[in-house]
């Protein structure tokens, strides 16, 4: 058995999906989506077992392409992330209607195999077609099933699509470079190119537009709002929780390794823009009305502090990052299901005409609360673990790195705990507002559990990822 046999089944579940018609689209998309999950967990225990479930295969011969998936510790660790959100995200829209279902949930898998491909995949030319195959599902999903005015929405989603389309061809670009260099699109081959500090800097910088649109950094975030705002919220989940990672695991995996002068050289100007994320996305999301765009706002913030994390260049700072990966894809898309929730109800994403839906609804109460704990960091939470690992490697670089980074927690904390106070607390709402089904629960409980767990537990992750970053930075000090 190997990872090839997931992308099957991810793939054939988006096909079967929709010949499933649209009454029965929604729960064959559930179905493939655990089929998928539990498929992980056995790979997973086949890969600490000792079993090699890596794929290899020559695709094309001139020019010399193969079909090559890579499973370690750092691709296994973002395929658990994809697999179990993924179901999480189907089963979350359960309360929802939408028009030509079978397309919806179809679209929904086929960008769970695509992301799942570029996870995995480790000859580049494979890799590029895996990133751009990601875009397209939700360039539909955000434009024909999204909310708010029709116009607006095809603006956002246009510019999304064409700044990512845009930044991917100078990655494009890169790995046509690199290929004249080495012969091959391996990623093992581009690692022993012998580049000049030059080169280096143009194959930097050409990975940098395409990760740093995708992430977003500052100032590449501008369609990120917006986007998040207009696309429905599966597909918000989809961006935040699991795509936005492509961009920070790619840093790790092909940006840092391939162009190790660079990486040194401009590390504290990278530090730098993923502070500038989270100080700018802290005060941004202070002034929003609006709940969606306030929780995209957030999520900037602590995705500018994971990319700094990544741009450290130490163990602790990339461990940290993958941790804050992980935690932020579960407590993100919390998040946004506890506010697709609040909408169902009041049909407003309006934070004014909201409140006082405490005293009608204790139980998603008391969920969200604690959801709101878990993104401002709360010891025992797994955000906790994630931050603290990330500032402590920007404090081996320089304290006030650690200090400026760390506002994300004061900054964090004060903005979400007035938007809880005004959303959920005051006198009893006018409008009625229904305690949270079996369904809803269930899947905020999981959620939770996962926060609280790895929270409390996280050496279970550590001891997965600590080999596979040992090595990135074993090839980045060029250490055979």
């Amino acid at each position: 058995m190997n990872v090839s046999l997931l992308l099957i089944i991810l793939l054939v579940g988006a096909f079967a999906t929709y010949f499933a018609g649209d009454k029965l689209a929604s729960k064959v998309a559930l179905l493939f989506s655990l089929v998928a999950f539990g498929l992980s967990i056995v790979l997973l225990n086949s890969y600490n077992s000792g079993e090699n479930i890596s794929y290899f295969k020559l695709w094309i011969n001139d020019p010399s392409i193969t079909i090559t998936l890579t499973a370690d510790g750092l691709s296994l660790i973002m395929l658990f992330l994809t697999t179990a959100l993924t179901p999480l995200i189907i089963y979350s829209s359960f309360g929802n209607e939408y028009k030509n279902a079978k397309s919806f949930y179809a679209l929904i898998l086929f960008m769970a195999f695509a992301m799942t491909g570029t996870f995995l995949a480790t000859d580049g030319l494979l890799y590029y077609i895996f990133w751009e195959l990601a875009l397209i599902p939700i360039y539909f999903i955000a434009l024909i099933w999204g909310n708010g005015d029709t116009e607006e929405r095809k603006k956002a989603v246009v510019k999304f699509f064409i700044y990512t389309l845009a930044g991917s061809l100078f990655m494009l670009i890169a790995f046509i470079y690199l290929f004249q260099k080495s012969g091959t699109f391996l990623i093992t081959d581009f690692y022993k190119v012998e580049l000049s500090r030059t080169e280096q800097f143009w194959i930097f910088w050409a990975f940098f537009l395409a990760y740093a649109i995708k992430i977003p950094i500052i100032p590449f975030h501008t369609w990120q709002a917006k986007v998040y705002q207009k696309a429905p919220t599966v597909g918000t989940m989809l961006l935040s929780g699991i795509m936005l990672k492509m961009g920070l695991y790619s840093v790790l995996r092909w940006q840092i390794p391939v162009t190790p002068i660079a990486s040194k050289t401009y590390l504290p100007i990278l530090i730098g823009l993923g502070i500038a994320g989270v100080i700018y996305g802290s005060i941004v999301a202070l002034r929003q009305k609006d709940l969606k765009k306030l929780l995209a706002y957030s999520s900037l913030a602590h995705v500018g502090l994971i990319a700094a994390g990544c741009y450290t260049l130490n163990i602790d700072g990339l461990r940290g990052a993958v941790l804050q990966m992980i935690s932020h894809g579960f407590v993100v898309v919390g998040l946004f299901f506890a506010a697709e929730i609040i909408y169902r109800r009041f049909d407003t994403r309006e934070i004014a005409n909201m409140g006082g839906i405490r005293s009608q609804a204790p139980k998603f109460a008391s969920l969200f609360m604690i959801l709101v704990l878990a993104s401002v960091a709360l010891p025992t939470t797994f955000n906790f673990v994630g931050e603290f690992t990330v500032l402590y490697s920007l404090y081996q670089i320089n304290v006030w790195f650690a200090i400026l980074g760390g506002t994300t927690i004061i900054l964090g904390a004060y903005y979400m705990l007035k938007m809880y106070q005004q959303v959920m607390l005051g006198e009893t709402n006018t409008k009625v507002f229904a305690d949270v089904t079996f369904h809803e629960t269930l899947v905020l409980v999981i959620i939770i559990a996962v926060i609280f767990f790895f929270g409390m537990y996280p050496r279970p992750i550590n001891e997965l990822i600590t080999p596979s970053l040992d090595q990135i930075l074993r090839t980045l000090n060029r250490i055979q």
